[in-house]
């Protein structure tokens, strides 16, 4: 139930969410139940999201932290962030997508709040960065369990550890791994990693278009790769074995900045279909960027006013559904456009996208075209330029449809034969 009432109106908060006091308070006796644990919360999405992992050729498996800030809170448990004077608590999910970004849900979590330095400047608690080994460990157990499925981690620069990529050697890599390097290593013969990447001519281009960002516009990016496969020193006469691509942008326009990415993974990249393969497999790290957007700016999860981290966890792990949901409905609205709506919206919900946008309803609607009516609540104009609605306007529309989803069925209710609804 609490499920259905975050996912209807992801905006608001746990009261105003609920329906009336005797469900607010439901609410806030679940989260404190001690009984309860994020983990089995998240279970039965765990095991859908393996289901449909399972139908797929390749899943790109992404990894990434944020920090919750939940500065002026007094939520016990809390930790430092950033910096040492703001309190909050740090997530790192790992997120499963198609490489056409199709998102798939949730695989993993790891959640917790950090110690505060001791006198010597130092922290106690498990290292942060077995979050990525861990993490890599998790998708080589589920790889095995898949054997028809390609997994792929993918991370950005602070999963650049040779612990990691050394623990994925000693597994037999069962899941290969895609990383953002952060360390220009000194390789065996004295050579400087990227210095060695670079030092023939590129393999060829690559051309795409980065999506506005950040009050970035979007624009058209052409970079140059180029590819060489190395022995990366791993400690006591050990060696991995990987591939680094280094993508770098020429003709960038005045003012921006050039977009160079350098890349390390197990896997070889023969061809310059390869290397652009493995290029757009890294974009797509962009997804879970998105779910962190979700969560902060549609779900709120920042105003959470929970007395203890261990509630601030069980909230986190409904609302880390509802954020899939939003960014797999705005997904499937682009690439299966033609679906029926009736799949993902109750008829009440859909009559209220019509009405509220005064357009005719057809017999049979279709996804598309109803969540480009909710995106028209939440400020999409829908013009020919617009191209299709983002998360945005989706979840601040989904408030409204609600809304009137919830009219509908109060008219009903009342059923005094005066209204024809």
């Amino acid at each position: 139930m609490l499920m259905e009432r975050f996912a209807a109106d992801p905006t608001a908060s746990v009261p105003k969410a609920c329906h009336g006091w005797t469900e607010t308070m439901g609410a806030y006796r679940f989260f404190g139940n001690d009984s309860v644990d994020w983990r089995d919360i998240l279970a039965p999405h765990w095991q859908q999201t393996q289901q449909r992992m399972g139908a797929e050729p390749v899943v790109l498996c992404l990894q990434d932290t944020t920090e919750l800030d939940f500065n002026g809170q007094e939520a016990i448990g809390l930790g430092p962030l950033s910096y040492e004077a703001q309190r909050g608590m740090y997530l790192h999910p790992t997120y499963a997508v198609t490489p056409q970004r199709e998102p798939l849900g949730v695989l993993d979590a790891w959640m917790w709040a950090r110690q505060k330095r001791d006198k010597f400047g130092k922290r106690g608690g498990p290292k942060e960065s077995l979050r990525w080994i861990e993490g890599y460990e998790r998708i080589a157990e589920m790889a095995l369990e898949l054997p028809s499925t390609r997994l792929v981690y993918v991370a950005d620069r602070e999963a650049d550890l040779m612990a990691l990529m050394l623990r994925a050697h000693e597994l037999g890599t069962p899941a290969d791994w895609l990383i953002r390097a952060a360390h220009n290593r000194c390789l065996p013969d004295g050579e400087k990693l990227w210095q060695r990447t670079v030092s023939g001519k590129p393999v060829g281009e690559i051309a795409f278009t980065m999506g506005s960002r950040h009050g970035v516009k979007a624009r058209t990016v052409r970079q140059q790769l180029w590819v060489q496969r190395v022995d990366l020193p791993a400690g006591e006469g050990k060696t991995v074995a990987a591939t680094s691509i280094v993508a770098r942008e020429f003709d960038a326009p005045a003012g921006a900045k050039p977009i160079e990415w350098r890349l390390l993974t197990n896997r070889s990249a023969a061809s310059l279909d390869d290397a652009i393969q493995l290029i757009d497999w890294y974009r797509a790290r962009w997804e879970i960027e998105t779910l962190f957007n979700i969560l902060k700016n549609a779900c709120r999860v920042e105003a959470l006013q929970l007395s203890a981290i261990e509630r601030l966890e069980r909230a986190l792990a409904l609302f880390m559904v509802v954020a899939w949901r939003i960014a797999h409905l705005m997904r499937l609205g682009r690439t299966c456009p033609d679906l029926d709506a009736d799949l993902f919206f109750d008829p009440d919900e859909i009559r209220g996208a019509y009405l509220l946008t005064s357009v005719k309803q057809p017999a049979k609607p279709t996804l598309n075209e109803v969540l480009r009516l909710i995106a028209r609540l939440g400020g999409f104009l829908g013009r020919k330029s617009d191209g299709e609605p983002g998360v945005k306007t989706i979840w601040l529309g989904l408030k409204e449809v609600h809304v009137a989803a919830k009219t509908l069925r109060g008219l009903r209710a009342v059923d005094d034969g005066d209204n024809c609804v």
